[in-house]
């Protein structure tokens, strides 16, 4: 059965770090794509940031460029997402996802098939 629990949401300052960690379970992780995506209120849910094993390509919405990290440990079978620099429009439930996946990132939304119930993440000074 496969599972993906994240941990590590919180309430954070502005300009401070946070980092959300998604535990995998039941699939091989290196035959799939793992991504996060976050809702905010009153917004649709979007893409922030990707990771593709099939060829270790990344990707980052541009919002969260050189801010946002994301890493996998196949060992672990963990998906992280380091936050520096936050601001408040990063307030956001944060969901991780997996996906079957033989392409480079990114992955469409309707593509994964695979979705953890969400972290918090509160940006507020």
């Amino acid at each position: 059965q496969v599972q993906l629990v994240e941990s590590g949401g919180g309430s954070v300052r502005p300009g401070g770090s946070l980092r959300l960690s998604c535990a995998a379970s039941g699939f091989d992780l290196r035959y799939y794509a793992l991504a996060w995506f976050r809702q905010s209120p009153g917004k649709a849910r979007e893409g922030v940031s990707c990771v593709a094993n099939s060829d270790g390509s990344t990707r980052y919405v541009e919002s969260v460029e050189g801010r946002f990290t994301i890493s996998v440990d196949k060992i672990k079978k963990t998906v992280d997402l380091q936050m520096t620099r936050v601001v408040e429009e990063d307030t956001a439930v944060y969901y991780c996802a997996a996906t079957f996946w033989d392409r480079p990132c990114p992955v469409d939304e309707d593509d994964m098939e695979y979705w953890g119930t969400g972290t918090l993440v509160t940006v507020s000074s």
